[in-house]
């Protein structure tokens, strides 16, 4: 029964939503997880006010999150390209086993700070367009980052190392990987499936964003934080479909990239900083956090040698990985724009 009723509604929305653009443009909005940051701060308040008014109410939108349609964060531009709807937006790793290019946009301690990531996501977007256009046939709009992808614990840890042999939560592959080369069991499960996991003692440690996991309640669930981006930054693809794309005017498609890289792209990244410091806020109280009540978990101090451990698991593990999953235009995209900048060629 619920198979068919979400049928009916995708039937529904397909047939009632996504329309072609007209003289006044009706785009259909699909976000990420409703409960993150992300979305609740800059997603929703971008598409649903910033850009209508910017166009002076000629495009119109009508936005929901993928957790509210009750779809996978997988299946986002698998709908995007039947035309469910007109933008989708989910994260690189959800999306890697129909397109193992786009792993590569947030390879796990590929960078660690701020300013190195976003650099990464520019030089990463010709091969986001290629693998977009050719896997889903849609246009990408923006690459953003969520917060930075830490490990939360129910059992004691007092660095990198005392990860092997607990059972780790993953959200994508290339987390999976890093994590099993640092000797963890590692088991890729959705965001909503954790924190009953870590309460009922079925995993030990988790991965995911430090607000989104606040914002989620985990502090509630776990005691331990590392707060090291061991799984990225957390990166969302934002596209639209070729078809709703090429059916928009030239000025509307300028207004539409304008708008996006000055009211969304820019004000994620700027802001990436703090809210790397307000989810160590907001989960162990330490400093003021401005998100609600802080939680009291203990914070992990980050040695040289648990980010050395962590580089090496890239290099010798995920890198390799990846690099045997993808084609060689992409390995020459690859070289030529992002490995300059974290030093990470690939060598076949």
């Amino acid at each position: 029964m619920k198979k068919m009723l979400l049928g009916l509604t995708m039937t529904a929305m397909a047939a009632g939503l996504a329309q072609p653009a007209s003289a006044e443009t009706s785009l259909n909005v699909v976000g990420t997880w409703s409960a993150v940051s992300l979305h609740k701060n800059f997603e929703k308040p971008f598409w649903t006010e910033t850009l209508p008014e910017a166009s002076d109410g000629q495009i119109q939108v009508q936005m929901t999150t993928f957790d509210q349609m009750g779809i996978s964060g997988g299946d986002v531009f698998t709908y995007l390209k039947n035309g469910l709807f007109n933008v989708g937006m989910t994260f690189s790793d959800y999306v890697g086993g129909e397109a193992p290019a786009l792993e590569g946009l947030d390879l796990p301690m590929m960078t660690t700070d701020p300013a190195k990531a976003r650099e990464v996501s520019e030089a990463f977007m010709p091969i986001a367009e290629r693998a977009m256009q050719s896997h889903y046939q849609a246009h990408v709009l923006a690459i953003a980052p969520n917060t930075p992808q830490v490990v939360f614990c129910n059992t004691p840890i007092k660095s990198l190392g005392d990860l092997q042999g607990k059972k780790v939560r993953a959200s994508g592959r290339t987390t999976a990987e890093f994590l099993s080369a640092l000797g963890a069991q590692s088991t890729v499960m959705a965001f909503n499936e954790v924190p009953g996991a870590l309460e009922r003692g079925v995993i030990d440690c988790a991965v995911t964003g430090s607000l989104s996991g606040y914002n989620s309640g985990w502090q509630d669930v776990a005691d331990y934080l590392l707060p090291l981006p061991v799984g990225g930054w957390d990166t969302v693809i934002t596209a639209i479909s070729d078809a709703t794309w090429q059916s928009l005017d030239d000025a509307t498609r300028q207004l539409i990239e304008r708008e996006i890289a000055t009211g969304f792209i820019d004000p994620v990244w700027n802001n990436l900083p703090k809210d790397e410091q307000q989810g160590i806020a907001c989960l162990t109280g330490n400093g003021e956090c401005e998100h609600g009540k802080p939680g009291d978990m203990t914070l992990v101090a980050v040695t040289d040698a648990d980010r050395e451990r962590a580089h090496q698991a890239l290099v010798s593990a995920v890198l390799p990985s990846w690099a045997a999953r993808i084609d060689d235009e992409t390995i020459s995209l690859w070289n030529a724009n992002v490995a300059p900048l974290v030093a990470l060629p690939i060598v076949k």
